[in-house]
C-alpha cells in the first residue's frame, strides 16, 4: 500500500504546520482518495437532519465537505492546519454559505457538533496524542452527538500514517463514548480492501471526559501503578495514559479533585500532575 505514504523527504520532521504544508505544495497526497469514501458516502445518505451540525478534522480535500453540500446539507465545518490547502478550500466554495472553511489546529478549535467525520485524520497524528483525541472529540461534541468514520486496522512500516488495532481503538474509547458500532468495511476502496474499521461511536454525555498532562513516569511498570491508583477512586471508570507518559484521560462519573490525584502521586516527587486547559 505505497500510496498511503505522505513523505516529501523525510519521516523524521516533527508533525506540524509545516511539515502538512510541504506536502500539500509538493502534490505529495497518497493518501488521498479522489473520491469520497464508500463507507462514510454510505452513511452519509442515513443521515436525515439537513440541518444537523457537521465538523471534519484534518479535512484534506475534503471530498466528504462537497458531498455533504450535494445531499443539501447547510451547516458544515471544515478544519485543517496546512495554509497551502486551505486557502485553496476557501476560494473553491467562496459562494457556498453552508460551509465554514477554518485555518487552524483542531486541538484549539472550540464549537459544538452533532456529527464529526473521521477520515485519515486519526492515523496522521502521532500516537502520543490519541489519549487527547479522544478528550477533544469528547469536548466537541453535542449530546448524544457521534463520531463516525474509519480507522485504519493495520500497522505501516514507514509512518505517517499511524495504524492501529480493534483492540487498541475499544480500549482508547471505552466509557468515553458508546460504540454504535465498528467493524471490518466492507465497501472500502480496493487498495484499502480488509484494513478498515468503520464505526460509529456516540458520546457517553453522562460521563466526564478530563485530559491531564502528567511529568516524571519513565517506564510502563510506573504508568501502571500510577493508573492502577487511579482506578481505585470512587466513580473513575478509565485511565488512558499516552506513550511517552505525558497525558492522560480520566473517564469519570463526576471530574475527580485535582488535590486528590495529586495527593495519590505524591509518593514520588518527580510525579506532578497538572489538568489540561479546556481551550
Amino acid at each position: 500500500m505505497s500510496e498511503e505514504k505522505c513523505c516529501v523527504v523525510t519521516c523524521d520532521l516533527p508533525l506540524d504546520q509545516t511539515y502538512w504544508d510541504n506536502q500539500y505544495q509538493a502534490n505529495a497526497t497518497g493518501w488521498d482518495l479522489g473520491q469520497v469514501s464508500p463507507p462514510i458516502k454510505k452513511y452519509i445518505d442515513t443521515i436525515e437532519n439537513k440541518e444537523a451540525k457537521i465538523l471534519i478534522p484534518g479535512c484534506g480535500n475534503t471530498y466528504e465537505a462537497e458531498y455533504l453540500l450535494q445531499k443539501g446539507f447547510t451547516k458544515v465545518t471544515v478544519i485543517d492546519i496546512a495554509p497551502t490547502l486551505v486557502e485553496n478550500l476557501k476560494q473553491k466554495f467562496a459562494n457556498n454559505k453552508s460551509i465554514t472553511v477554518i485555518l487552524g489546529d483542531f486541538f484549539e478549535h472550540q464549537g459544538d457538533y452533532d456529527y464529526i467525520i473521521e477520515q485519515t485524520f486519526f492515523c496522521a497524528l502521532p500516537p502520543t496524542m490519541r489519549q487527547k483525541y479522544v478528550w477533544k472529540m469528547h469536548q466537541l461534541l453535542s449530546d448524544y452527538g457521534k463520531l463516525i468514520g474509519l480507522l485504519f486496522n493495520r500497522e505501516f512500516e514507514v509512518s505517517p500514517p499511524f495504524g492501529g488495532t480493534l483492540k487498541e481503538y475499544e480500549q482508547l474509547f471505552y466509557k468515553a463514548f458508546t460504540f454504535n458500532s465498528i467493524s471490518l468495511a466492507g465497501n472500502s476502496i480496493p487498495s484499502r480492501a480488509n484494513s478498515e474499521l468503520f464505526f460509529e461511536f456516540q458520546k457517553s454525555e453522562l460521563n466526564q471526559v478530563t485530559l491531564y498532562h502528567f511529568e516524571g513516569i519513565t517506564c510502563t511498570g510506573c504508568r501502571n501503578t500510577v493508573s492502577a491508583k487511579f482506578l481505585e477512586i470512587e466513580g473513575v471508570l478509565t485511565v488512558s495514559m499516552n506513550a511517552n507518559f505525558s497525558e492522560l484521560i480520566i473517564v469519570s462519573k463526576t471530574e475527580i479533585e485535582l488535590t486528590q490525584l495529586q495527593e495519590l502521586v505524591s509518593y514520588d516527587e518527580k510525579y506532578k500532575i497538572l489538568k489540561a486547559p479546556n481551550d
